[in-house]
């Protein structure tokens, strides 16, 4: 069980603070889908559709980059 979970609304990281998925939380979910890479980013593009309507001010493109733009 990590700590670095999403703190809703705001999607902070509940273990340091930092945007989630905070760098931890993503070196966490490459093992958790390790050979998985398309079910990571199916969970990752559903976080960023719930995101998305919390953060509504946020630009599309930072929310994209913050969500999926680290798979790369």
């Amino acid at each position: 069980m990590t700590t670095h979970g999403p703190v809703l609304p705001i999607w902070s990281c509940g273990g340091c603070d930092a945007p989630w998925p905070c760098r931890t939380r993503q070196r966490e979910l490459r093992a958790e889908f390790d050979g998985a890479p398309i079910s990571l980013a199916l969970y990752l593009g559903a976080q960023l559709v719930r995101a998305s309507e919390d953060l509504s001010w946020v630009p599309a493109g930072v929310l994209h980059q913050r969500f999926l733009g680290w798979l790369r």
